[in-house]
């Protein structure tokens, strides 16, 4: 198998928007995750007092809200895998045969 390296092929317009849709879906997911994360991180740091107020007998608020970034952690890597398996795989597919195709 023969891939085409030329400077062409990384100037075509699919490979771009390949790129740029990857960058997109992945900084777009990254800065939600770390927004929540040091969302925390801050509320831990700063207002300590919110996340101890009890809501049982046995357990704080901070407990599910600490669940909550975790099942949110791997929603996101959810999305990202539904992401790429549906759309971003078709698309490299695409960008390796009309490379394959000079």
């Amino acid at each position: 198998m023969h891939i085409d390296r030329s400077p062409g092929v990384m100037d075509s317009k699919k490979f771009q928007a390949l790129v740029v849709s990857k960058w997109k879906v992945s900084l777009s997911l990254t800065a939600i995750m770390l927004a929540v994360y040091f969302g925390f991180i801050l509320v831990l740091a700063f207002a300590k007092d919110l996340l101890a107020v009890k809501i049982g007998e046995h357990m704080t608020l901070g407990i599910p809200v600490g669940i909550l970034v975790i099942v949110l952690a791997c929603v996101l890597t959810g999305i990202y895998v539904f992401w790429a398996n549906s759309r971003y795989d078709k698309s490299v597919q695409d960008v390796l045969k009309s490379m394959r195709r000079r």
